[in-house]
């Protein structure tokens, strides 16, 4: 699996998703990420080992706590790649608009 293709995969997950949210607010325990779930405690370092494999988080132990803090490398990647779309999907938008324009000119004139 490709990089972006772990990225992806890590992101389609929700409470993934909300799991990167707060971490993006900084640094927290595993037992603090997941606080606002109903999910297992097995439950929750599963999603975060998918989050590590993708090299989306950072887990380290501190004392007794496990710590994690996001790596937004991945994510930055993963923009890029969607970058190129945006621009192909506004400039074809933006052709769209002139060719309706032109349009409605020619009915009216």
């Amino acid at each position: 699996m490709s990089d972006l293709d772990a990225t992806f995969a890590a992101l389609s997950d929700p409470i993934r998703r909300q799991i990167l949210g707060r971490l993006a607010q900084g640094e927290a325990t595993v037992g603090e990420l997941a606080a606002p779930f109903s999910i297992s405690p097995p439950g929750i370092s599963r999603h975060l080992r998918v989050l590590e494999a993708a090299s989306l988080i950072v887990r380290e132990r501190r004392g007794q706590h496990r710590v994690c803090r996001l790596d937004a490398g991945p994510l930055a990647r993963a923009s890029d790649w969607l970058e190129v779309y945006r621009q192909f999907w506004t400039s074809s938008f933006d052709r769209l608009a002139e060719h309706l324009e032109r349009t409605k000119g020619d009915e009216h004139g």
